[in-house]
């Protein structure tokens, strides 16, 4: 990357949105450092710091999923929101966006796709794939998961109606909470999961299910800035810096 930057630079800021957990706070020791992800050869991984150390320009440092929300506020599918969800649902399921006007940040960051959701073992003995949880919400619903459990690569799967109802279950239980806990006006599933044809709309069936109109429920949508959501927003973030 620093290569890159160095042959088509000069730049004035670099914004970085990375696969986490990550150190996002400015104040720390270890700031720009991708921490405990089971990403294989990543854990401990100093990013930020490194690129900001060799170009020698301001470098503003989140996650990939915070990266992509503030890419869909700036010029996409969540222009004019101040409370709003991305959540990508790929290789893994991860989560950010805003409250208020503001990225969610916290004492590290937001972790949706390890939260833990309803599993019917009779219905879906599957184990999970999470090697920290097994079968948190990215344990039963990344598409690592989805190749685990079937033996096939999701896009293998397309014609399959089983698994893209049990799918939509899950992706809909851990949406759920999302809306309870965080009322967004809006969420937008990216990822290459959600380019299965009709997904989005089996989410939102089964979110109405869930929710049995207790309250009105956050719109279900797919991002308009896909699949450039997160690198557009790299460049939003490297404007903060």
């Amino acid at each position: 990357m620093v290569a890159f930057f160095e042959r088509e630079g000069p730049v004035a800021a670099i914004g970085i949105g990375s696969f986490g957990p990550v150190d996002t706070n400015p104040e720390s020791a270890t700031w720009g450092h991708i921490t405990s992800t089971p990403k294989p050869g990543w854990a401990n991984t100093d990013v930020g710091q490194a690129i900001r150390r060799r170009l020698s320009v301001p470098v503003a440092f989140d996650t990939d999923v915070n990266a992509a929300a503030l890419g869909e506020h700036r010029w996409g599918a969540a222009q004019g929101l101040d409370t709003f969800c991305y959540i990508t649902v790929g290789t893994g399921i991860g989560g950010g966006g805003m409250a208020g006007g503001k990225l969610l940040h916290g004492l590290l960051h937001p972790e949706f796709g390890h939260m833990r959701i309803p599993h019917d073992r009779g219905q879906d003995p599957f184990e999970g794939v999470c090697p920290y949880h097994g079968d948190c919400w990215e344990g039963l619903a990344s598409a690592r998961a989805i190749e685990a459990r079937w033996s096939r690569a999701p896009q293998e799967l397309d014609g399959n109606q089983a698994v893209w109802s049990l799918q939509a279950h899950y992706l809909a239980l851990g949406l759920v909470s999302v809306i309870c806990v965080l009322s967004p006006q809006r969420i937008l599933l990216g990822g290459g999961v959600m380019r299965h044809p009709g997904l989005v709309g089996l989410v939102q069936r089964d979110v109405g299910r869930l929710m049995n109109g207790y309250q009105q429920a956050a719109t279900i949508m797919l991002p308009a800035l896909a699949p450039r959501s997160g690198v557009l927003g790299a460049i939003a973030l490297a404007e903060t810096a």
